[in-house]
C-alpha cells in the first residue's frame, strides 16, 4: 500500500496578488464550514488550516493525490474561484519540502516582512484550532510542535528579528517619515484584532498620545481603549469625524471598503493643509484605492508595507541564510522520523496511531477568530 503523504497546498503573497488573495481569504464562518467538509473525507487523515492576510494554506496528511486535488476543488468551489485559475497561483509542497516550508513559515522567513513575529502566533492558533476540532493526529502534532521549537531556536540564536521587521513597526516608521513626529498627531484604530492592536501599541510606544479605537463590537473597542489609555468611537461615526484624525490604521474583516474616497475628500476639504495617512491592514482591503488621487492623502496597504521593509531584509540577508541552514537541518532530521512512520502505516494499511508522540491537551473550544493580518 502506498504510504500516506504529508502535504501543504494554498496561495501566498509570493505568487498571489493582493486582489486575488482577497477573493481566496476565508472568513470565520467559511473556514469552519470548509474544515468540517474536508475533515469528513475518508482519505484525508489529518488537516490544519492556516488563514492569514498573506496566505491561506492547508497542511495535512492524505492517502494520495486524489484526496489533495479534491481538497483544492472544494476550496475553490466554496470561494467561487475557478480551479484552473487557482493552479496559476497555487503553492504545493509534499514530504520533506512540506516540513521545511512550515518551519520557515513559523520562523517568519516566508513572510512578506521577513523576520516578523506575528506569524508564529497565527500558526499556533491554526494548530490549536485543528486540535480542538479533532483533525490533527500524530504526524501534524509532531510537525507543528517541532516547527514551534525551530522558530524559537532561530529567534534566540540569530539576528533574524533585528530591525523594523513587523507590520506595526514599518507603519510607524512611515508615519514618522510623513509627519516628522507623532507629537500632537491623532491616531484612529479601526478594528481590534491582533495586528491592529500591535500597530496601535507601536504608535503609542513611539510617542503618539492621542489614540482612539473603533470597532463593530462596541464592548471590545471600549475594553481595548481602556487598556491602551485611549478614547473609543462608535464604528458608524468613523467617516463623519475623519477630518479630526491624522493617521487611520484600518484592520477589519469586511467584504468591501469601509473607508470611501468620498468621505476622505470631504475630510480633506476641512483640513486641506494637514496630511491624512491611511494604513490599510485589511484583506479584503478596507480603503478605497481612489483616495490616493486626493491631494495630501497617503495610503499604504500590506503589499506596500512589504516593499518598504525590503531594505531591512537585504540588510539581514546573512542572518536569513543562517536561519535557513538551521531550519533545513532540523527539517531533515524530523522528516527522517516522519517518513519511517508514514511508510510503516502504508505497509500495514492502517490508520496512524499516536505511538507516544507528545500531544498538548486540546482546548475546550477553538480560539476566537482573528481578522486577517501577517
Amino acid at each position: 500500500m502506498t504510504p500516506p503523504e504529508i502535504f501543504v497546498i494554498g496561495a501566498t503573497h509570493h505568487s498571489t496578488p493582493l486582489a486575488v488573495r482577497e477573493r481566496l481569504a476565508l472568513d470565520a464562518e467559511s473556514e469552519a464550514a470548509l474544515h468540517a467538509e474536508l475533515s469528513a473525507r475518508p482519505g484525508l487523515r489529518e488537516l490544519t488550516v492556516l488563514n492569514t492576510c498573506n496566505r491561506v494554506e492547508f497542511y495535512g496528511v492524505a492517502d494520495g493525490p486524489a484526496e489533495i486535488s479534491g481538497l483544492e476543488e472544494s476550496f475553490c468551489a466554496r470561494q467561487k474561484f475557478d480551479h484552473g485559475d487557482f493552479q496559476k497561483f497555487r503553492v504545493g509542497r509534499s514530504g520533506k519540502d512540506a516540513v521545511l516550508h512550515l518551519f520557515e513559515v513559523a520562523a517568519g522567513l516566508d513572510s512578506q516582512i521577513v523576520g516578523e513575529t506575528e506569524i508564529l502566533g497565527q500558526v499556533k492558533d491554526a494548530y490549536a484550532t485543528g486540535q480542538a476540532r479533532g483533525s490533527t493526529g500524530p504526524i501534524l502534532n509532531r510537525l507543528f510542535q517541532k516547527a514551534f521549537q525551530a522558530a524559537k531556536h532561530v529567534r534566540t540564536h540569530t539576528g533574524i528579528g533585528a530591525g523594523q521587521v513587523s507590520v506595526a513597526s514599518v507603519s510607524v516608521e512611515l508615519a514618522l517619515n510623513i509627519f516628522g513626529t507623532l507629537d500632537n498627531r491623532r491616531i484612529l484604530l479601526l478594528g481590534t484584532g491582533e495586528i491592529g492592536e500591535k500597530t496601535a501599541r507601536a504608535f503609542r510606544s513611539r510617542g503618539a498620545a492621542d489614540l482612539t479605537v473603533a470597532s463593530r463590537r462596541t464592548e471590545r473597542a471600549e475594553a481595548l481603549a481602556a487598556d491602551l489609555g485611549a478614547a473609543s468611537l462608535a464604528f458608524e461615526d468613523r467617516e463623519s469625524v475623519l477630518q479630526e484624525f491624522d493617521v487611520v490604521v484600518s484592520a477589519v474583516s469586511a467584504p468591501e471598503s469601509v473607508w470611501s474616497a468620498a468621505a476622505a475628500a470631504s475630510a480633506m476639504r476641512k483640513r486641506p493643509i494637514r496630511p491624512l495617512f491611511f494604513i490599510d491592514l485589511g484583506v479584503p482591503r478596507n480603503v478605497d484605492a481612489a483616495v490616493t488621487e486626493l491631494e495630501n492623502v497617503f495610503l499604504y496597504n500590506l503589499d506596500d508595507l512589504a516593499r518598504v521593509a525590503e531594505e531591512n531584509r537585504i540588510a539581514r540577508e546573512s542572518e536569513v541564510k543562517n536561519c535557513r541552514a538551521i531550519l533545513a537541518e532540523r527539517a531533515e532530521a524530523l522528516w527522517q522520523h516522519l517518513r519511517e512512520r508514514l511508510a510503516a502505516a502504508g505497509a500495514a494499511g492502517q490508520v496512524l496511531e499516536s505511538n507516544g508522540v507528545s500531544q498538548a491537551s486540546p482546548p475546550a473550544s477553538p480560539p476566537p477568530f482573528r481578522p486577517p493580518a501577517g
